[in-house]
């Protein structure tokens, strides 16, 4: 059954199969049409040589069709079964040419592969703004619709392997790239745990003891791109085969600065994610950086702009306070939608309600620039409940009211996934944010 509904996609517009049908068609009748005007020249009647097979089988068989009748429903049941015949060999021809063309490395069908190379690629053009593993979680949702996809990730990220690299290579960290390239890649299970493979144990050696191989992949790509962690990028892009594309937010090195609710300021974002003190406010240093040509043209053209998931203050706001960013996003004509954590974060929103986030980026932008939130409004179990609350993480209260009085729209609903953790449902966020273009 799912293969027959499977094969409904080669009528899906944009396919660019069905002209091709139709010419098939058109070339059938023009045969046909020939194979009459030959016939009126110099007869030779086909349908009487088919008469003569079927008398021999009736003859040396015991088959005995009896009325005509029945006669009329065999033969045009033969007719749709050769039809049927032809299209399923010419179907199997197809699949066989292209799985030797891709050398057998995918399983897909031949109409799952033109179905992501034609339809996809003419869908809604989105723009994601964020990093951490919020982001991409939602772009794995995302590309079931669309393969119009730009992911513009922050580069503030300066602990674990990302961290290391930035001090012994001197390049941009490349943690949350990677989660997102993964995110959006087509290709095998094996080649996904491989990018996300961290080497640690006992048996591994100082030098590369919480690397990750995706991390190491890109640094090596910089490296062989003479530096330019863009196009190491594009590179690593191609490996993983990925639907869209993924950008940073800037290619200058910058570190976060935090002022805190006591007026000090300090210094990287792991210093103020592990700080107890509340932030009042983040900024970049230096300040004056630009963001990619590409990032400003994806945000112009974009159908719609999709701010979050992410940690607000470490996450998102780093994106919106590059120089350009905020004013693109002002000035874009598409419909942005923030969208908002469904747990708080210790160290960073401690007690913050939804509203709290939204005013977070508010205060962080000169101009307003969302138009909706999603919100979830579902709760997890009660055991989920406390497993958080011994981290010092809860719930955030969906305060939707607040965030009307705000000027934004706000989008309730049930959008978590609750396994061992609790995280928004990458299949009802995409769903909510395709419905926006409606």
């Amino acid at each position: 059954m799912n293969t027959s509904f499977n094969s409904l996609k080669w009528l899906y517009p944009g396919m660019k199969v069905k002209r091709w049908i139709s010419l098939a068609i058109a070339g059938v009748i023009v045969e046909l049409l020939g194979f009459a005007l030959y016939n009126h020249a110099r007869p030779f009647d086909i349908l009487a040589l088919a008469n003569r097979f079927w008398n021999w089988i009736s003859n040396n068989t015991s088959m005995n069709l009896g009325e005509q009748r029945a006669t009329l429903y065999i033969g045009t049941s033969l007719i749709l079964i050769g039809i049927f015949i032809i299209l399923f060999a010419l179907s199997r021809l197809m699949q066989s040419v292209t799985t030797a063309l891709t050398l057998g490395n995918t399983k897909d069908s031949l109409v799952d592969v033109i179905y992501r190379n034609r339809f996809l690629s003419q869908g809604a053009r989105v723009v994601v703004i964020g990093g951490g593993t919020g982001l991409s979680t939602m772009l794995r949702g995302l590309k079931q619709y669309t393969s119009n996809i730009v992911a513009v990730v922050t580069v503030t990220d300066d602990g674990g392997s990302s961290g290391k690299l930035l001090k012994q290579l001197n390049i941009l960290p490349p943690g949350d790239i990677r989660n997102c390239l993964v995110a959006l890649a087509d290709s095998e299970a094996t080649m996904t745990d491989l990018f996300q493979y961290r080497f640690y144990g006992d048996g591994v050696g100082e030098g590369l003891r919480d690397h990750n191989f995706g991390n190491l992949l890109i640094a090596a790509m910089t490296g062989i791109s003479g530096g330019d962690f863009e196009k190491a990028v594009r590179l690593t892009s191609r490996v993983l085969n990925i639907r869209g594309s993924v950008l940073p937010s800037t290619l200058h090195q910058v570190r976060l600065q935090g002022e805190m609710e006591d007026g000090s300021i300090i210094d990287g974002e792991t210093n103020i994610v592990s700080s107890h003190m509340k932030i009042k406010k983040i900024r970049l240093f230096p300040f004056d950086i630009e963001p990619l040509e590409e990032v400003k043209e994806a945000i112009e053209l974009a159908d719609i702009i999709v701010i979050g998931p992410g940690s607000v203050y470490t996450s998102i706001i780093p994106n919106l306070l590059v120089k350009g960013i905020p004013e693109a996003l002002q000035k874009a004509k598409a419909k942005k939608v923030y969208i908002c954590n469904v747990m708080t974060q210790p160290g960073e929103t401690d007690g913050f309600s939804a509203s709290d986030h939204l005013r977070a980026i508010q205060c962080h932008t000169p101009n307003r620039i969302i138009d909706y939130m999603i919100v979830n409004t579902a709760s997890p179990s009660l055991e989920m409940l406390n497993k958080y609350r011994k981290t010092g993480s809860v719930l955030v209260e969906p305060d939707t009211d607040r965030i009307r009085n705000m000027g934004v729209r706000p989008i309730p609903g049930n959008y978590i996934n609750q396994t061992d953790v609790v995280r928004h449902d990458a299949v009802l966020l995409a769903e909510a944010i395709m419905r926006l273009l409606l």
